[in-house]
Formats: structure tokens, sequence, C-alpha cells
């Protein structure tokens, strides 16, 4: 299988759209529009790896965006789009793949069938498109009024991917170095490349005003049809110590809580939690307590796996709900900080995160003080 590349150009600034930041990294359903994007093409068994081409003034948002998806250093863009993807395309040669698919990170809606077609088709051809056939009347326009109906037939909207024969495509936009071009596309047309085109979805548009971003929330809300609700619970014993590890923050106590890993019984329950939506065992199937190489680790890696899990089944955690039972410690003083890790962790709005507290009126074991319980139920969408 040759090897394929997909560069995401995403070092616009978004000023066409009026927001306070680039529109790759807007909000849709629960994500970035960029994280959409890129995991769509990670999600595909031909393509061997993901580079994003960014403007280095919004490297924070670029890293909260991508977080815990192993990409390589972003590429540093240019003045226009066309010097941003010969950028990018520099920035491959060393690893020189045979394939490159080149995709606007504003187009989060990109689907495996497409992805594939522009891929089939370069087995034929030098170049290829992903692109739509016009189905609209077309009229020129003049002073404000028709001037003529310009006929539609062999007309077609272009799209990304535009996909190229590595070596080719890289020499094409270096010889097209100060020229304005319209797209990867017309960089090729220019080269003498003959560019296939291939039929794709109304789906993949690109989000260029806030009305196409709630167009893409619907979209991708109506596709994860499939809600399932899984629950976890844990608990683990006292021993000696000064601290306590819940919801993945640090906090002092008189003990400590025993365990293999770190004894975070909130982030174990919630993991137990998102593993029953997903009907994939509980956290000891998938990291057994008698395996050494998990003896004090953190339990932000045991959610961040289960997260995981819901990702690379193209789904999303909706909500989560988290109640630790204990005497001692408060855990009031520090919610807001396990919400916010917690949330960080799944890569997920702070609002649909819930921690909450409670005792057993010191009854039980809880109630004498010789180890804390904690309960989760986690809300998983997944493609209907």
């Amino acid at each position: 299988m040759p090897s394929c590349i997909a560069l995401i150009a995403a070092a616009g600034s978004g000023q066409r759209f009026g927001a306070e930041r680039p529109k790759q990294y807007l909000d849709v359903a629960g994500k970035p529009v960029l994280r959409h994007t890129v995991e769509a093409f990670l999600r595909h068994p031909q393509v061997s790896a993901v580079r994003v081409v960014i403007n280095p003034a919004f490297r924070d948002l670029y890293e909260t965006a991508v977080a815990g998806l192993g990409l390589a250093e972003p590429v540093a863009g240019g003045a226009s789009r066309q010097d941003s993807v010969r950028n990018g395309l520099d920035a491959l040669a060393e690893s020189a793949p045979d394939l490159v698919l080149i995709h606007d990170a504003a187009r989060p809606l990109i689907d495996d069938t497409t992805i594939s077609a522009v891929i089939a088709a370069l087995g034929q051809q030098p170049a290829a498109i992903a692109a739509v056939p016009v189905a609209d009347t077309l009229k020129r326009g003049r002073d404000g009024v028709v001037a003529d109906t310009v006929d539609r037939s062999g007309l077609w909207r272009a799209q990304t991917p535009q996909g190229f024969r590595f070596p080719d495509i890289l020499a094409a936009h270096r010889a097209a170095a100060g020229l304005e071009l319209t797209d990867d596309a017309a960089v090729a047309e220019r080269a003498g490349l003959s560019v296939a085109l291939v039929p794709a979805k109304e789906e993949n548009f690109k989000v260029t005003t806030p009305d196409d971003l709630t167009r893409a929330a619907r979209i991708l809300d109506a596709g994860l049809s499939d809600i399932r609700t899984g629950t976890g619970f844990d608990v683990h014993r006292f021993t000696d110590g000064d601290h306590v590890t819940l919801c993945g923050v640090r906090v002092p106590h008189t003990q400590t809580l025993e365990g293999h890993s770190d004894a975070d019984v909130g982030l174990h329950a919630l993991t137990d939690a998102i593993l029953g939506a997903l009907c994939s065992g509980d956290i000891g199937s998938h990291f057994p307590p008698s395996d050494p190489q998990w003896r004090g680790a953190d339990s932000a890696r045991f959610l961040k796996h289960a997260a995981d899990l819901v990702a690379d089944r193209g789904g999303k955690i909706a909500h989560v709900d988290v109640t630790v039972i204990c005497e001692r410690p408060k855990v009031g003083p520090h919610r807001e900080a396990m919400v916010a890790r917690i949330a960080e962790i799944l890569g997920m709005d702070p609002g649909r995160v819930s921690v909450k507290a409670t005792t057993t009126e010191r009854l039980g074991f809880t109630g004498r003080g010789e180890g804390i319980a904690a309960q989760a139920v986690a809300t998983v969408r997944l493609p209907g």
C-alpha cells in the first residue's frame, strides 16, 4: 500500500468569519473544527500520518485543539494559502510519501468514502480532487441585474481533499511560487498534470460563516444517533500517607488511598462508566492490576484510553457525572479543579462535566473513615 500523508491547511486567520478566534479553532458539536478534521484522516486506514500547517500566532489554540492526538510538529504557514501549502510540502520532503492529500481545516465533515475515492483515483491519474457537480442554474450579473445565463454543463464545485502523487505536486508548487492560483488543483494544472474529478458529498462544505458552523453542528449531532449510558463504581481503602488523588487532583489529607495505580476512585469509576457505555469490558481488562507497568500510574492514562476508544468509533462523550462518597477529605474546595481536570483529559467542555460529593451519614466503611468510594455515569453518542 502506498504511503499517504494528509496535509491540513489551517494557517488562516479567519477574519471574514468575525469570531474571536480563527474558525478552525471554534467549537462544533463538542470539539474544535480542526480536531474533527484531523480525526477524520487519522481514522482512515490508508492515511499514514497527518501534518498540520498553522499560523504560529495561534500555537496555543492549535495545541489545545489537537491535544492527545500524537501529531508531528506543525508547519508554519506563509503569507497566502498557496505559500502555506508549499511550506507544508517542503516539510514533508524528508519523509517523501508516495501520496499527499491536501485538505482545508474548515471542512470537518469529510467522510471515509470520499477520502478512499480520491486515493483510489491517484492509481490512475497524478492528481484527483473531491468535487460536486453544479446543480443550480448559474447567472452572470452586471450592475445588479442578470446579464446572461451560464451553461452549467460540465461545471463542478471543487472541494478538498485534493490528492496528488507527492513528487509531482511538490515540484509544481515550487515552480508556482509567487503566483496567485485558486487552489492546489490549479497549481497541478499549470504544471500540466491531469486532474481527476471525484464525486463528493454536499456535506463536505467549507465552514465560512456562523450559519455554516450551526449547520455543521446539526449534521454531526444528527449522525450520532446511537446514545449509550454507562455506569461505574470503585472503592479504595485508606493507608498511611499525606494526600489522596481524586478526579485527577492532588488533595491534602491525613491518609492516602491504597491501590496498584494512584488509586483515584473518581477517575476509575468514570473510566468504567465510559467502557460500559461502549460494552468494552472494565478497567481491569484493559489495565490488569497484575501488570507491573501500571504500578503507581496516573489514572488519567486510563480515562484517556477510554475516551480514545470513543473517538476511534467516531463518537463523542456527551456528559459525565461523578459522585465521590466519603466523610473526609472535603471535595467542595477542589470541585472546580476536578471538573477542569476531567474536561481536559476528555477534551470536552467543562459545562458537560459534573463532580459531586456525599457522605453516608457515618454509616458503613466510608462512614467509619476506612476508605473512599465513587460512582459515575457517562453518556456517549456513537454513529447510528
